[in-house]
């Protein structure tokens, strides 16, 4: 008589004994709808997988972050078992999950049309309801290339195992550093194999568990992210844990549409991306050019009372600089090529902190002179992958408001902490309210300096990060190969991320350059370098900001803070006058002597989102007052004019939203 052989695990933090064999979805009681994978030893693993001796096991909801990714990880393997169902020439590239959705690339004669798309969708909500059940089968390098003989970029992927890891391209999600795995699409009621996919997974237990999908779109992109390789087709799509929050992640969609900076840069005439220029190179129209002019101007204003000073540097340099720095080392990738001129090699400037570094080291400098504090607005060059430029939140010439910081290493935490409360203020002057920090970590492939160096700068930015009591998120190995950083994370008016201001703190590139002063007691001693971009750069915060006002700037970023709109023809010189008064107080105004009529005039004021309209008619004449008009539609009759323009001079000075 044979005993069941037992083990001990640990669930929800206590220990527990099972019978051997038991599946992470029987230990968790997972109904695998709700619960649809486990995390066990801090890996995530599919619900069918057995638990061993010792085992740490906690549920995976499907409503959590991994639960989500394994979600639409499923889903795209669902939508590419459709599409070669329906073209069986096309060959499978990858299929990742990514933020709010998924995609897949394939190899295909023709792109894919709207109605394919449709045809595909189809035909997953067929697979969907069949209940097709997700296995994962361990297999041999061998057997796997025998197996997909017929897809050649699945061989290629093969290849990399254990060099995929990590990788930003989705390669990780089909082979990791171990055994490789391909996920069965298996029949429920016979158990036959109905798809196949290298894959590592974890995947949902069977298609019905998916509950709302929706493809979105369909285009180009090179297999694997580089234009040296083939062009795919991807098609993208989403999946939800329920219909609802897709619902409201579609309506989200609908809104930051509306919101697009690429659509109202053009409808109101602020920014456009010549072809004659090149991808990647934004212009800025007159009124465009108004906001930056405001955004720069009321930063230096903050920077100068907090004790910078102001530099200026060359667009382009002799390769040794960035030989020095280790740029041609870490970064030529993302540099333009070098020009040939007298003999030497230039380089457009991708950094501002080398040419810095020479300002400091032009003379000696004592330590009386720190923290000496540089800042420009340097104009930087970056060959960024056409696949990943997107109107001015990634492009290729950028305008950092950059800043340097040398002190020493006594005034280095002090320095940091007010550094980063200066950025956090300066954000929420322009309207950003809601935060968060990242901290970024050593890349150990790629770095320069002691690993002493690096723990001491790392844990430094970490007791400042978290003096701030907002939301601290590691990102292991995400910083520059010259020093971790903290990045301050903004969540706009749709609670939507972004990056905005980096705070870097580097011990290596003064030791590169030999930058030195000279100590109290006469010895030379090497500073401390903070790298600091406060809006990340000027063209990216432009893009942002205007998405998240939906083009409708508070008054004092407004390029046109006032619209004059005469009721008839004679009362345009009553408000030429208004408007005068107005820019003697430093108000920007014009005033619409079109020959359209009123009704049209205000429309286009509403249509070009001006904060304030000043309407006159003869009794506004009478009584050396002005009807009030507000963006929202909401109207003053009979304000007297200089009460007018108090009202509109206090709403910019006190930078707030009307």
């Amino acid at each position: 008589m044979s005993a069941v052989l037992e083990i001990r695990i640990t669930l929800a933090g206590t220990e527990r004994v099972v019978a051997a064999g038991t599946t992470t979805g029987e230990a968790l009681g997972a109904d695998g709808r709700t619960v649809i994978a486990a995390r066990v030893n801090g890996d995530l693993r599919d619900l069918a997988a057995e638990v061993s001796e010792g085992d740490v096991v906690e549920p995976v909801a499907i409503d959590s972050a991994d639960g989500r990714a394994i979600l639409r990880h499923s889903t795209a393997h669902v939508m590419a078992q459709a599409v070669q169902e329906i073209f069986p020439e096309a060959r499978l590239g990858i299929g990742p999950p990514v933020e709010n959705g998924f995609y897949y690339d394939f190899d295909v004669k023709d792109p894919f049309t709207p109605d394919d798309l449709k045809r595909i969708e189809k035909r997953m909500r067929e697979i969907v309801k069949q209940g097709q059940t997700f296995s994962r089968r361990p297999v041999s390098d061998e057997d796997a290339r025998e197996e997909l003989a017929a897809e050649p970029y699945k061989l290629e992927l093969i290849g990399l195992k254990g060099g995929a890891a990590g990788s930003d391209d989705g390669a990780d999600v089909e082979v990791g550093g171990g055994q490789l795995t391909i996920y069965d699409n298996l029949d429920p009621k016979s158990g036959e194999l109905c798809w196949k996919d290298l894959c590592r997974g974890p995947h949902l237990p069977t298609t019905r568990v998916i509950p709302a999908f929706k493809l979105m779109r369909s285009g180009g992109a090179y297999w694997r992210g580089s234009e040296k390789n083939p062009q795919l087709q991807r098609i993208y799509g989403t999946a939800w844990e329920s219909r609802e929050k897709q619902d409201e992640y579609l309506r989200l969609l609908e809104e930051a549409e509306k919101r697009d900076h690429r659509k109202l840069g053009a409808e109101l005439d602020l920014f456009s991306f010549p072809d004659e220029l090149g991808s990647g190179l934004p212009v800025f129209h007159p009124k465009g050019g108004v906001i930056r002019r405001i955004m720069e101007d009321y930063s230096r204003r903050r920077h100068e009372e907090s004790g910078y000073s102001f530099v200026n540097t060359p667009h382009i340099t002799k390769e040794h600089l960035y030989k020095v720095s280790g740029h041609l080392d870490w970064y030529a990738d993302g540099m333009f090529p070098p020009m040939e001129l007298e003999g030497a090699r230039y380089y457009l400037k991708p950094m501002n902190c080398p040419m810095h570094n020479l300002i400091y080291r032009a003379r000696g400098r004592s330590y009386r002179e720190l923290p000496l504090r540089l800042f420009e607005f340097g104009t930087v060059y970056r060959y960024e992958k056409s696949g990943v430029i997107h109107g001015l939140t990634r492009v290729r010439g950028l305008t950092q408001d950059d800043a340097h910081i040398y002190c020493t290493r006594d005034q280095m935490r002090d320095e940091l902490k007010s550094l980063l409360r200066f950025v956090l203020d300066l954000l929420r002057d322009y309207g950003l309210e809601e935060f968060y920090l990242e901290l970024s970590t050593k890349d150990p492939e790629k770095f320069v300096g002691s690993d002493e160096a690096w723990e001491e700068a790392t844990e430094t930015l970490r007791e400042v990060a978290e003096s701030e009591n907002l939301e601290l998120v590691l990102d292991p190995g995400g910083a520059a190969f010259y020093g971790p950083k903290i990045s301050v994370q903004v969540r706009d008016a749709l609670g939507r991320t972004w990056q905005m201001s980096t705070i870097q703190l580097d011990f290596n590139l003064p030791e590169l350059f030999e930058l030195e002063y000279q100590a109290p007691d006469g010895s030379r001693q090497q500073p401390v370098m903070i790298h600091r971009a406060l809006f990340g750069s000027v063209e990216r915060f432009f893009g942002v900001l205007v998405e998240h006002y939906a083009g409708a700037f508070p008054p004092w970023l407004a390029p046109v803070q006032v619209v004059g709109i005469p009721i008839a023809d004679a009362h345009a010189p009553y408000l030429q006058d208004v408007a005068k008064r107005l820019r003697e107080r430093g108000i920007r105004v014009e005033v619409d002597v079109a020959d359209d009529r009123m009704q049209k005039k205000i429309r286009n004021a509403q249509k070009a989102k001006v904060p304030f309209m000043l309407l006159a008619g003869d009794d506004d004449v009478a009584a050396g007052a002005v009807s009030f008009r507000y963006r929202n539609g909401e109207q003053k009759n009979g304000v007297p004019i200089e009460e007018a323009i108090d009202e509109i001079v206090d709403a910019v000075e006190r930078r707030v939203q009307v």
